[in-house]
């Protein structure tokens, strides 16, 4: 049997298969100000349609917890009853194909207001609908206007902001709550030494500096049903210097460890990892599967369960990290794009039955 068409079970939910497909900003979101954040049909077709492709979690883009969280204009939000009453029809729609709906509870922090990609670079002025960044810090991510630092008093609101949301993320239908705590983003900024300047309770040491994120976690689990899994995704290294002397230290792969630690003890059940974000002009040795070994090491280190994500694209490659035991799930993101359907055609070369929706079932049968 295919160890990627087995089920996997997170507390008491059982996922169904270990084909995962990844959070992926759209920038198609509707609405503006306040009312921004709106998802629409493209969204529920977008999402919908990778459940009908057999993936067995289905998760959606960065959801910001509140409007100045998004990434651009453009960006999904939970923060009111209009967003959560579209997301319920999405919900609704990747169950009935048997998949789970999961949903990715963020804040962009520095890189907040950014203008969507195919728009050029920069950061969209509040005349045009921006908004002014918040971080760690006041150190601007390049090439975008510079943040303001969040005040201790800031920081415990958007706890409560990423809690809010949980709620709203569970009215609407989802399964899974994962924490976006990677890419450069504002939790991740707050654990990476290179993302960190402060000098107060929430900048500086290791245990410091993780404050923030775990309050966050402590928060959204506790608002979070007890038998449904919480997710933390996490950026496993910047990509920069490792000694601890050096002045270009980032966050590395041993701290990911420490972290998947204390993520356990406070009832995250998986950890999502992928790397980089925190820092621009990171070399980064992009190549097939290049970030599975982070994910390998904080199970094998840790036993917490883990996703592996980035450039896995073929049904062999992804059989093979499974199986052997280097991750527990696979986050599929731009080969889903390309290929809605991926996890049938996987399930077919690795032996597997794929879950074709009953009424494509005449195209798919043998022929006679």
């Amino acid at each position: 049997m295919s160890a990627l068409f087995t089920p996997l079970e997170l507390r008491s939910l059982t996922v169904p298969n270990r084909v995962w497909m990844a959070p992926m900003c759209t920038y198609s979101a509707v609405g503006r100000g306040p009312e921004a954040g709106v998802p629409t049909d493209f969204h529920l077709t977008h999402l919908a349609s990778r459940a009908a492709g057999g993936a067995g979690l289905v998760m959606a883009e960065a959801t910001a917890v509140r409007p100045d969280g998004r990434i651009s204009p453009a960006d999904l939000g939970l923060w009111n009853s209009a967003q959560q009453a579209a997301f319920s029809r999405i919900t609704a729609a990747v169950a009935s194909h048997g998949a789970v709906p999961a949903v990715q509870l963020a804040h962009a922090g520095r890189k907040g207001s950014s203008r969507r990609p195919w728009d050029g670079p920069g950061t969209v002025p509040p005349e045009e609908g921006g908004w002014e960044g918040v971080s760690s810090d006041d150190a601007p991510f390049p090439g975008l206007a510079a943040p303001h630092a969040l005040t201790v008093a800031e920081i415990e609101r958007l706890v409560g902001d990423f809690a809010a949301a949980a709620e709203r993320a569970l009215a609407a239908g989802f399964q899974v709550a994962e924490v976006h705590g990677a890419h450069g983003y504002l939790l991740n900024t707050f654990l990476s030494p290179a993302g960190n300047r402060r000098t107060d309770s929430y900048g500086g040491s290791f245990e410091n500096r993780l404050r923030f994120p775990l309050a966050v976690v402590e928060a959204v689990r506790a608002v979070w049903p007890e038998d449904l899994p919480v997710l933390f995704r996490t950026s496993a290294t910047d990509w920069l210097a490792e000694d601890p002397g050096d002045p270009r230290r980032g966050w590395t792969g041993e701290d990911t460890v420490r972290l998947a630690e204390e993520l356990r003890a406070r009832g995250v059940d998986l950890l999502d990892v992928s790397t980089g974000g925190v820092a621009a002009g990171a070399r980064i040795p992009v190549a097939p599967g290049y970030q599975v070994p982070f994910a390998e090491r904080v199970r094998a280190e840790t036993g917490m369960p883990t996703a592996a994500v980035g450039l896995v694209t073929e049904p062999a490659q992804a059989e093979e990290i499974v199986a052997s035991g280097r991750a527990d799930a696979v986050m599929l993101g731009r080969q889903l794009l390309r290929e809605p359907y991926w996890a049938h055609r996987a399930a077919a070369e690795l032996g597997a039955e794929p879950r074709w929706p009953v009424p494509y079932g005449y195209a798919v049968a043998p022929r006679r």
